[in-house]
């Protein structure tokens, strides 16, 4: 499908839209979500995606992004486009003027100004009291109580004012979050403990995995890709984002430690600059590569990594990667992150120093833990994207009943 193509411009916005030719789908009955996510659609292809790309089965998902500031920017700027491979989804994209991106009150009155003048026009019409779907904490002030909802969700998908860069004010931010919220989603059993304290209606939902697609690492038709086809191996392999919460000491070590085979980088780096990553012959940084390959590169891999750093942007993390890496059939090898020691130690084994790391990823390489790798295609398989969602879909039904039963009562 051709995509449509909105764009607002400074004051007197004027909508532009160049047909499609195909009518969009009609969803399903159900509520309309807003989402409000500080990952674009177009990132890395992680949780905000694999939930609202399903929820769309049932409800028309208008997947609002942060906005980025634009210097010489006059005006701010708005765009909407369709996503071909789910018709009930629009995006919905915004650029503020970098020379007012410090004026915090300005952005605010801005963002939501965009949003509501998009609701204003034929698009309105599908979101009616909309459930807001929270990813980014710095929205709740434009958006929270601004948009006739029906429900705030919070989904806490990472402790993200100790990432890097992130705003001071966003400590502040969430806490009104979690104040407004009518439930909270947290991405792993220890962010859960964190943010239960604050507001009680809280529940813990680590991340699913598309088995199906992962497992045809393990398809005799499935092709390694060529860039790492010929590499020596044995190949360890990491997919994910590139950035602070990568040990790069360890990755050098994993380099001069296996000086036959190869390490082997993939994903996009943020916040960091690559011109100090280590370098070495057999340390391949690929960068991103598309969601559809990631099965072919993991073919590759001998060993998949999870070499994180324990510092600050790890304290929280549930990384998405292991129930993939799990559907791949591989052997995996994590640093000693909290929530992979929790749920995934009898899969996962664990390298609470880099030597011990260096050794574990020699060993599943010569021998992998069959019974190990058994248990992990379990857990795949039981853990599925779709199952979550269902879950989660349900618990939002549950408070938006409540929240009808009590006004019924007051009436």
């Amino acid at each position: 499908m051709e995509r449509e193509q909105n764009t607002v411009l400074l004051d007197r916005p004027v909508i532009q839209r160049r047909d499609s030719g195909r009518k969009r789908e009609e969803a399903r009955e159900g509520f309309p979500i807003i989402v409000h996510s500080h990952l674009g659609w177009d990132w890395v292809w992680q949780r905000p995606q694999q939930f609202h790309s399903r929820l769309s089965r049932g409800h028309r998902i208008l997947f609002v992004e942060s906005p980025v500031p634009q210097p010489g920017l006059p005006a701010a700027r708005v765009a909407l486009r369709d996503v071909p491979d789910y018709p009930n989804v629009v995006v919905l994209q915004m650029q503020m003027p970098a020379e007012k991106w410090s004026n915090g009150a300005w952005v605010d009155k801005e963002r939501r100004r965009l949003v509501e003048f998009v609701l204003s026009g034929p698009l309105g019409a599908d979101f009616r009291d909309p459930v807001q779907w929270f990813y980014d904490p710095m929205a709740v002030t434009a958006f929270a109580g601004h948009l006739n909802e029906s429900a705030i969700v919070y989904d806490c998908m990472d402790q993200l004012s100790q990432f890097r860069g992130a705003p001071a004010e966003l400590v502040r931010r969430e806490r009104e979050l979690l104040a407004v919220a009518d439930i909270v989603f947290a991405g792993g059993p220890k962010i859960w403990k964190e943010k239960r304290r604050q507001n009680p209606n809280c529940f813990a939902f680590g991340c699913g995995v598309d088995a199906d697609h992962f497992g045809q690492a393990s398809h005799v038709s499935t092709a390694v890709p060529l860039d790492i086809a010929s590499l020596p191996r044995p190949v360890y392999g990491y997919v994910g984002v590139v950035d602070e919460r990568i040990d790069y000491d360890l990755v050098a070590l994993l380099a001069d430690e296996n000086r036959g085979g190869s390490v082997v980088m993939i994903g996009p780096w943020t916040k960091v600059d690559p011109a100090t990553f280590p370098r070495r012959e057999n340390l391949h940084w690929l960068g991103g590569r598309d969601y559809a390959q990631l099965p072919n590169y993991a073919k590759g891999f001998d060993v998949c990594l999870m070499p994180f750093a324990l510092n600050e942007a790890t304290e929280f993390i549930n990384p998405t990667k292991a129930l993939e890496y799990m559907a791949t059939g591989r052997p995996i090898v994590s640093s000693a992150i909290e929530d992979v020691i929790l749920q995934f130690e009898d899969v996962v084994k664990i390298g609470r120093s880099h030597e011990e790391f260096v050794a574990k990823c020699r060993r599943a390489a010569e021998r992998p833990n069959v019974l190990g790798i058994r248990r992990g295609l379990k857990l795949a398989v039981n853990n599925s994207w779709d199952s979550v969602v269902s879950q989660l879909e349900a618990h939002v039904l549950h408070v938006l009943r409540s929240r009808r039963s009590i006004a019924v009562d007051a009436a």
